[in-house]
């Protein structure tokens, strides 16, 4: 199983940071970030509630003109890694895209972000509830979704999510033996730098053909912005933000395409997409 440290990502992100954490600080950022959102965030904005349709809209269709642009920086964006031989895994004829992360963990409310932007090409959400999280981790109270009362329809993959903990740490859904499994599998070494990030989340496994573990950009560019503010900026292609979260939304992209025999083409068999696959 997971622990419940949130773990670090590989490739650009800096894993000293987790450990920098100064009392005087995150006091002075916690004021400032709720003094912020307490002006700026509408009165709906409560956790566990609907996510607000402006945010929707915005995050489920970021412009192709946004994506195209920001492409991926390599110092911003890790990409999917290479599973080599893994069984294929499905669900139900189609190939199974599973998701495990933690209502606490930072580093999966910045994934959630790319999460959705890059599957609702493929399919629609329904049940996306607004979530932040924990407020005593590193970069605490980032802004993001859940996928706890989520659901997902797509004619081309099958998803599955977990979110083992609530933002307190208390259990919340519970792994499969077979998705316990894949874990013990991928999210070790190689795929982990060593055995000090066994476990990593948010864990994403790309039918066995690629994975992800651990948050693909820093939610650093998240820090102290709220959830109609990250959504509206996804649209500026020179923000850190929309680089960060489009970039991986691009990344993903590519892997699921590789998943789903690039169906469907509207979304696969652009030039973007394609060059980026021959990276993976």
């Amino acid at each position: 199983m997971p622990t419940t440290t949130t773990k670090r990502s590989r490739g650009p992100l800096a894993v000293g940071l987790v450990v920098v954490v100064i009392a005087a600080i995150v006091v002075a950022f916690l004021f400032t970030r709720k003094s912020n959102q307490s002006s700026s965030s509408p009165t709906s904005a409560v956790l566990g509630s609907a996510v607000p349709q402006d945010v929707l809209a915005r995050v489920t269709d970021i412009p192709e003109s946004v994506l195209t642009k920001v492409g991926v920086n390599p110092a911003l964006v890790s990409p999917p890694q290479v599973i080599k031989g893994g069984k294929p895994l499905t669900l139900n004829g189609k190939p199974e895209l599973l998701y495990v992360g933690a209502d606490f963990c930072p580093y999966c409310a910045a994934e959630r972000w790319a999460i959705v932007g890059a599957l609702s090409k493929f399919g629609t959400f329904k049940g996306l509830e607004l979530m932040e999280s924990s407020g005593t981790d590193v970069y605490p109270d980032t802004n993001t979704f859940t996928f706890v009362h989520a659901s997902y329809s797509s004619p081309y993959l099958s998803l599955v999510t977990r979110e083992i903990e609530t933002r307190t740490h208390a259990p919340l859904q519970t792994l499969t033996t077979k998705e316990n499994d894949l874990l013990q599998i991928y999210d070790v070494p190689p795929y982990v730098p060593s055995t000090q990030y066994d476990g990593s989340i948010p864990f994403v496994d790309f039918a066995n053909k690629f994975v992800i573990d651990g948050a693909s950009y820093s939610p650093q560019v998240l820090a102290g912005l709220n959830w109609q503010t990250i959504a509206a900026t996804l649209s500026d292609p020179s923000s850190p933000v929309a680089k960060s979260i489009g970039g991986t939304v691009n990344e993903i992209t590519a892997a699921v395409c590789v998943m789903t025999h690039n169906q469907p083409g509207s979304v696969c068999k652009t030039s973007l997409i394609h060059s980026l696959q021959k990276k993976l």
